[in-house]
């Protein structure tokens, strides 16, 4: 179920780095690359810490999108 982000895009229209974006929502430089990278999915308080630091709204920051194995209901 892979979760797909914009985060480093909306980073760097901040113009903040990973370690100033990790402060400004409470979580280390690592866990912003490891986002960004699609390793780690963020929990909801999280997602919605990011988004509000990034002036977005949680969908436009993140999405999801099935693999093409699983049927839709």
């Amino acid at each position: 179920m892979p979760l797909y982000n914009r985060l480093k895009e909306y980073r760097a229209r901040l113009g903040v780095n990973q370690q100033e974006m990790g402060r400004l929502v409470g979580v280390s430089r690592q866990t912003i690359s490891l986002i960004e990278r699609g390793d780690y999915s963020p929990s909801i308080t999280l997602a919605l810490k990011l988004a509000k630091a990034c002036r977005a709204s949680v969908e436009e920051l993140f999405w999801y999108e099935e693999d093409g194995n699983e049927e839709e209901s």
